[in-house]
């Protein structure tokens, strides 16, 4: 999502300087500290200030309403100089108190934001406070390993604003929404930022963000010029545009994304108790994974743009992947065994557990997920293969979160999580057991099993030192239980396909969300080049 360059030579330009592509769903909230999935994620990008954003080309912090920040020798504190004359959108000036106020909200456990769980340690939680107008220091328990990349996702929100969410401190504001129709971003005036010769940014006027669940008609749309990007295009439609428009599609490599399933294990679910004895099984998980053919998952349903995941870490993350951790390997009668040592017999071409009930679970997942939708049919298939009955439910995507998070009415989900940064503590509002985000079992008060314990311990140690062998070493393990136990049954990490029309230019497309739009300030809409360019014509 990237503006237009408004230089004195208009001429240049577009005369209506709007930039459009499409959300895949509705948001559900606009409040930037409760973001969890990705249309929310865009919008706080587009429209929220962070104190230090990471570059996703270098994948390296750099400063924003921070210009610079210090971190202690023993790596317990960082202290940031703000960013002066920098002002709200209402025209309060933005100034430590915002920071400091920004994460009381943050870390108040009675507003369970997602993002609060990567500031927690095994010794507490992060402590804000302003030391002048523009100086914060933020304290921690424990020495914390990448500390300064924590700061890339909190959104730093007014003090004095009444409303909630109120306009942030990010390049545009939203200035309209039609439920279901979709929401408009227009240029925020306050902004501080300007390019290299003064000229405000950013340089597009306006972001109209449709909602579009019909990954075919999106496409259409680009072809003909009325929508400029695609951040993520199915890998049909890359091969398909590939073909049709050469240039326009971009494919930068593995992401640090992962598509998986799980089954749920929460106690108060409202399940049967034979299939909760199922869920619980350790050997039943991994005799499931054991059956699913990763490989024909990446060929068929990716076209090759995708490869198999041995846990939640991509090798794309060369510096936290595990070395040697392998995906689990397409073993039917591998996985037929470790059923039978759990007590689970095939009988007439149909696997029963030891009470002779029928193995057979639904697989919830969103409806209008193409990949998904065969990712899950083909898991069908597999499945079949050892006995089990599997029923796909496609669901809109609020349905989907509702069960997941609060009616827990469901059996096993197939869905994908997206990393913004490749440090492990992008990873404790999943893994942790208290952590509402925390797919097969959400919100436990304690650890339901030993070596959900285990993980706690590891995944908050390693937050709390700076000593990256340490840290690689802690996180090595929580890897290695995770392959295990098989909690999540990892499937693939996909490449970042994208479409990005000829009439733009400032697009860096990378492996890492937002994968175009990241840059959004420097992204221009070049007048010359008309519908027909964009369209391959």
């Amino acid at each position: 999502m990237k503006r237009l360059l408004w230089l004195a030579a208009a001429a240049l330009l577009a005369p209506a300087a709007e930039l459009r592509f499409a959300l895949h769903d509705e948001p559900k909230t606009l409040d930037p500290m409760m973001t969890s999935d990705e249309s929310e994620e865009t919008l706080r990008y587009l429209t929220e200030g962070v104190l230090i954003r990471i570059n996703r080309l270098t994948q390296l912090p750099e400063g924003e309403l921070a210009t610079s920040w210090k971190i202690a020798k023993d790596s317990k504190s960082i202290v940031f100089q703000l960013r002066q004359s920098v002002t709200f959108p209402d025209g309060s000036p933005f100034t430590s108190t915002d920071v400091v106020q920004t994460f009381q909200r943050l870390l108040d456990p009675a507003l369970h934001a997602p993002i609060a769980d990567s500031f927690k340690t095994d010794k507490g939680v992060v402590q804000v406070s302003a030391k002048a107008k523009y100086t914060v220091v933020a304290e921690f328990p424990a020495p914390t390993g990448g500390i300064e990349r924590m700061f890339d996702q909190v959104a730093i929100v007014s003090a004095k604003a009444h409303q909630r969410p109120a306009p942030g401190l990010g390049p545009f504001l939203i200035s309209g929404r039609t439920p279901g129709g979709g929401i408009v971003v227009k240029r925020n005036p306050a902004y501080w930022k300007h390019d290299a010769g003064k000229i405000p940014l950013p340089r597009i006027d306006s972001i109209r963000l449709d909602i579009e669940q019909n990954r075919d008609l999106e496409l259409l749309r680009f072809r003909r010029g009325e929508v400029q990007l695609i951040d993520k295009l199915t890998p049909d439609l890359y091969e398909r545009l590939a073909a049709e428009v050469p240039g326009a599609a971009v494919d930068a490599g593995p992401t640090l994304e992962s598509e998986f399933l799980w089954f749920n294990q929460a106690p108060q679910a409202p399940l049967p108790e034979s299939k909760k004895v199922w869920f619980r099984s350790t050997a039943f998980r991994r005799a499931i994974s054991k059956a699913i053919q990763r490989a024909d998952l990446c060929r068929v349903v990716y076209r090759g743009h995708a490869i198999p995941a041995a846990g939640p870490v991509s090798p794309a993350n060369k510096l936290w992947f595990k070395d040697g951790l392998l995906p689990e390997p397409f073993d039917p009668a591998a996985s037929l065994k470790l059923l039978e040592s759990d007590g689970f017999r095939m009988q007439a071409g149909s696997l029963r557990d030891k009470q002779g009930n029928a193995v057979e679970f639904s697989v919830i997942t969103n409806g209008g997920n193409k990949a998904r939708e065969r990712m899950a049919a083909m898991i069908q298939q597999d499945l079949k293969t050892v006995g089990v009955r599997v029923n796909i439910v496609t669901l809109d995507l609020p349905s989907l979160i509702e069960r997941m998070t609060r009616t827990l009415n469901y059996e096993a989900c197939l869905l994908g999580l997206m990393n913004i940064d490749p440090d492990p503590s992008e990873l404790m509002n999943v893994l942790l057991s208290s952590a509402s985000n925390h797919p097969w079992n959400p919100s436990e008060k304690t650890p339901a099993t030993p070596w959900e314990a285990e993980i706690d311990r590891l995944m908050l140690a390693q937050a709390a030192t700076a000593d990256f062998k340490l840290r690689k070493k802690e996180f090595d393990r929580v890897q290695e239980i995770l392959a295990a136990q098989s909690p999540i049954v990892y499937l693939l990490h996909p490449n970042a396909l994208s479409a990005v029309s000829p009439q733009l230019s400032g697009v860096k497309a990378t492996a890492f969300f937002p994968h175009t739009f990241w840059d959004i300030e420097h992204i221009a809409i070049n007048a010359k080049s008309g519908r027909a360019k964009a369209a391959g014509r």
